[in-house]
């Protein structure tokens, strides 16, 4: 079996995984999202003994017989070789966990998507004999994780944008580290401006003989492999959870939306926000009109257009969205109190 993927903006076309993935976004500047969902079983954790087995068998559902199984399971393997723990807090905290998303090479939970993506465009690309360039927006960890996971691949180059001086020392180093096939560049302007860069390029005609396409969230293929971590998170912790999650461009959320629809129990989300609070106020209030972005500590959340809310929306009903996702916005005091409060309480840093 094989999903089809049809754009946010159109029902009429649909297209195979391979495309959606090295399209990046529709032709009517929309976003690709699956058509149906595969049931996958939450009943026998047994059948999981470790991450990698989940993901393989996860991602064979949804990519079907466009990559053989003998093919996908050493690609799977070789993108996912790092750990996603599940850590338990201690004392006032009992209960509550940590996923630790940070084990991949550039400490980031992007590395499980940009890994992933890498290895199956580098599959469909040598098939079809073909170059691709990936073009993409990054507010600080999307860039680092993508220019490491496609450096080196023959049939792909790297391109990235980042708002000048609004990335952290740390992240630009690793944005700005020479690597094979990547280039960055520093944008006068916000996270949003560099966005708005790329989606324009895609759209534009003229550069077209580029063959470009996009390796953050606005990828389909981004958020499969994040469906991923939810999904044993679920296993190892028992029950129905509730998700936190640290959004901006709500890629994250939207990753644990699907491995909702594909059977796994979860109480709620909650989009966890700093001062860019479009999306909480939008379940609050309805607000629909995005706001300029505004530089916060928590850098890689600084997006005042988030471009999965149009994913969000054609995924889930108003009424089933407000059902499952409660927002919050919290300010910068906040937060640094909270870090204190939580490495007080159990001597965890959750940076």
């Amino acid at each position: 079996m094989t999903i089809p993927y049809r754009s946010t903006r159109s029902h009429d076309e649909t297209v195979p995984f391979r495309h959606a993935l090295l399209q990046g976004l529709a032709p009517d500047g929309g976003l690709y999202i699956p058509t149906e969902f595969p049931s996958i079983p939450f009943d026998d954790p047994a059948a999981y003994p470790d991450f990698q087995t989940l993901a393989v068998h996860v991602l064979r559902r949804w990519i079907g017989e466009e990559i053989g199984p003998d093919m996908l399971e050493p690609l799977v393997r070789d993108a996912l070789d790092f750990p996603a723990p599940l850590t338990p807090l201690t004392g006032a905290w009992d209960g509550v966990y940590v996923l630790e998303l940070f084990h991949g090479p550039t400490l980031s939970f992007k590395d499980f998507g940009a890994r992933t993506m890498a290895r199956l465009m580098g599959h469909f690309l040598k098939q079809e004999r073909r170059n691709l360039t990936i073009l993409v927006a990054t507010s600080g960890d999307t860039g680092s994780a993508v220019a490491d996971g496609y450096a080196g691949q023959d049939a792909i180059r790297v391109v990235l944008l980042y708002p000048q001086g609004q990335v952290s020392p740390v992240q630009e180093r690793q944005l700005i580290v020479r690597r094979e096939g990547v280039r960055a560049f520093a944008v006068r302007g916000t996270f949003d401006d560099c966005q708005r860069l790329v989606k324009e390029a895609f759209l534009d005609p003229e550069l077209s003989p580029y063959n470009l396409s996009s390796a953050n969230s606005i990828n389909i293929g981004r958020l499969l492999p994040q469906m991923l971590y939810y999904m044993w998170a679920g296993l190892q912790g028992g029950g129905a959870p509730v998700f936190c999650v640290p959004s901006g461009n709500l890629g994250d959320l939207t990753g644990g939306i699907l491995a909702c629809k594909c059977g796994m129990p979860a109480v709620r989300f909650i989009a966890a926000h700093n001062a860019n609070d479009f999306f909480p106020r939008h379940l609050e209030e309805g607000l629909t009109r995005f706001a300029p972005s505004v530089q916060t500590l928590s850098n890689a959340m600084d997006v005042g257009a988030p471009s999965n809310f149009e994913r969000l929306q054609a995924l889930l009903a108003p009424e089933e969205m407000r059902r499952l996702i409660w927002g919050a916005s919290v300010t910068d005091e906040t937060t640094l109190q909270t870090i204190r409060r939580v490495y007080d309480d159990t001597g965890y840093t959750a940076d």
